[in-house]
């Protein structure tokens, strides 16, 4: 599994992942790789740091998007299952989390390679076709099919058993990286004096991550409840999925996809991984699920009152500074009974 493998055991986010990109790389110290991801490691020792880096940016991603909802995307400090059992499950948090940090992966590897820090890859000179109206190629295009493939080989590396949630995974997985392919776009900058555009030049780029995350977050909306199906074949019992209402739209390939319900995450539960929303920051006025009514489960919340020092009656100087006063300003903060 993607973040089994890459968040939760295999390489070991948080302490030892800190200092990947400042020291030497021992591939046999990361926990839980499989025989393939070693190899891959050890034959691409260069871009593992990409690797790290593209993980905890899809984390970082998650817990953005998920900032004011009941499961948070929380992870634990010095465990190897950063996320607890809540990967363990085929639910919808699992489907984007994998979907979020395979994209992260291809997304990070992808911008070191334009960005010249691997000897092994570089800019993407295969799909600029003819220059069109008033621009001309330049720069460095973004080769984002190498990103891809690295997260395709190092992550889906586990995904080779014949079960359910080795489907789900490559799906999600695919999922989250076929949204960096579909979502690359020109990007352009102007030549010539005085701001003006003379010449343009244009090169391939990756979209900004966060837009990445914004449709992700949508396809966890929407995502395919699915049933398991276990057929007989040659090698045995293999099982499949299949869409649970078939009068449904059913899932493509940029669909993200899961067979198991999501606990509702209102109070602590070990085994589901569950952290409740005790003390978690509700929004008063809000009626969605960041709202007190819905984030605290029906249990009410409590107020209090906070003062904050922050910079007020700004003015700009020429030239050129800026000058601030410090105000103390006083919020109401409400977090969940």
């Amino acid at each position: 599994m993607l973040l089994v493998s890459l968040c939760n055991r295999s390489l070991a986010l948080g302490q030892q992942y800190s200092s990947l990109g400042s020291q030497p790389i021992l591939c046999g110290s990361i926990p839980g790789l499989v025989p393939k991801q070693l190899r891959f490691c050890r034959n691409y020792i260069e871009i593992m740091p990409s690797v790290a880096e593209g993980v905890k940016l899809g984390i970082q991603e998650c817990q953005h998007q998920f900032r004011g909802r009941r499961w948070n995307c929380t992870t634990i400090k010095d465990n190897l299952a950063i996320f607890g059992p809540v990967l363990d499950k085929a639910t919808r948090e699992s489907a984007f989390v994998h979907a979020i940090a395979s994209a992260g992966v291809a997304f990070a590897v992808t911008r070191s390679c334009a960005e010249g820090t691997s000897t092994m890859c570089g800019c993407d000179s295969h799909h600029k076709g003819p220059p069109g109206d008033g621009w001309k190629w330049g720069g460095c295009s973004e080769d984002a099919e190498f990103g891809v493939l690295v997260s395709r080989e190092f992550a889906d590396a586990r995904e080779n058993r014949p079960d359910a949630r080795s489907a789900m995974n490559r799906h999600n997985n695919e999922a989250g990286r076929s949204t960096i392919l579909d979502h690359m776009h020109l990007r352009c900058k102007c030549h010539g004096l005085s701001g003006s555009c003379e010449v343009k030049t244009c090169w391939w780029a990756q979209p900004d991550f966060r837009s990445l995350g914004d449709y992700l977050k949508d396809k966890y909306d929407s995502a395919s409840e699915m049933i398991v199906e276990k057929h007989r074949e040659s090698r045995g019992w293999v099982e499949t999925l299949r869409v649970k209402y078939p009068f449904f739209k059913h899932p493509t390939e940029r669909d993200l996809v899961y067979y198991e319900g999501s606990p509702n995450f209102c109070e602590p539960n070990s085994e589901t991984g569950s952290f409740g929303t005790r003390d978690r920051a509700c929004n008063v006025s809000s009626h969605g699920i960041e709202g007190c009514d819905l984030l605290c489960c029906g249990r009410g919340h409590n107020t209090r009152t906070e003062k904050r020092k922050e910079k007020c009656h700004c003015i700009f100087h020429w030239c050129c500074y800026v000058s601030c006063q410090e105000c103390v300003r006083v919020y109401d903060v409400h977090t969940c009974k």
